[in-house]
């Protein structure tokens, strides 16, 4: 990764590792998936939880304000369900079919010698799968993704248990909590689920793939992702729009224009222009061990 300039100095690149979130990042908004993330997460919330379906719009708003994911904030104030129950029926019915090969992303990823690093808050399903509909599946060192940060969690049930098997653990009224004057954030139950923008989501996430935040480069279409990366050191860039915000170095409104923004991520093409990880997406271990 080293190259000589017209002195003979031996210079380094800026980066060595491009971090990618994947939904809204590699493909466009104009995909639908993630409106049918949003429908599907409510009709779980109506269907499996019970919750009211007047209560469901400002509720999933609260929730993903204050937690960063809708789960992360049903889990907080006292929802309980298993995680792969919940992904499965987020993301099984999904239009995949809109998500079409992209080779021209394709092309631009794999011409950069640069490693690269897939951080999502998705599963490891969604992620794999979406990444094979794009085309994408072997431009990536590893995934970074909801596993790997969170223990699998499942509802165990206590046979001979005195508990009553009907009975509802007790919910956490977050609607009711902001309708009072003066509310803040500060009095919230606190979410055992570790995602963006989570700072210490994004530094455990670092840490795993033994990533060092001042030479790497993070792209995201979510501004508070951008800003909480930003704060660790990172230098990021805003997919989706076309003007910068606070905390993002650059802004890219199609990922496709990555070439002509960033020109300095081929500059060390010179000593390799081509970089094929692997024939498959190599999942969580492929970039070290396990948290």
């Amino acid at each position: 990764m080293e190259y000589e300039n017209g002195y003979g100095q031996v210079q380094r690149p800026k980066y060595d590792c491009l971090l990618f979130d994947l939904d809204d990042t590699l493909y466009p908004l104009s995909t639908g998936l993630a409106s049918s993330v949003l429908k599907n997460i409510q009709d779980y919330m109506i269907e499996k939880l019970g919750v009211e379906e007047s209560k469901i719009p400002d509720l999933c708003n609260l929730l993903y304000k204050n937690y960063g994911t809708t789960m992360a904030g049903l889990r907080a104030i006292g929802y309980d369900f298993d995680y792969d129950e919940y992904h499965s029926f987020v993301h099984g019915r999904l239009p995949y079919d809109n998500l079409k090969p992209d080779p021209v992303l394709r092309s631009l990823l794999l011409s950069s010698p640069i490693r690269k690093v897939i951080f999502t808050n998705a599963d490891r399903v969604h992620a794999v799968k979406a990444l094979s509909r794009l085309g994408l599946e072997d431009c990536f060192e590893g995934i970074i993704c909801f596993e790997t940060l969170n223990p699998t969690h499942k509802i165990t049930e206590f046979i001979g248990s005195s508990c009553d098997s009907n009975e509802r653990p007790e919910i956490f009224d977050i609607i009711g909590h902001f309708n009072n004057p003066g509310a803040s954030s500060s009095g919230l139950p606190k979410t055992p689920i570790i995602c963006k923008p989570s700072e210490f989501a994004t530094e455990k996430a670092l840490k795993i793939a033994n990533i060092d935040p001042h030479k790497t480069l993070f792209f995201e279409d979510s501004v508070r992702n951008i800003q909480s990366g930003k704060r660790l050191g990172l230098d990021t860039v805003l997919v989706g729009k076309s003007q910068r915000v606070k905390g993002a170095d650059y802004a890219l409104e199609s990922i496709h224009n990555l070439r002509e923004a960033i020109p300095e991520l081929w500059e060390s093409d010179k000593l390799a222009n081509n970089v094929n990880y692997s024939s498959t997406v190599a999942v969580e271990t492929s970039v070290t061990a396990q948290a």
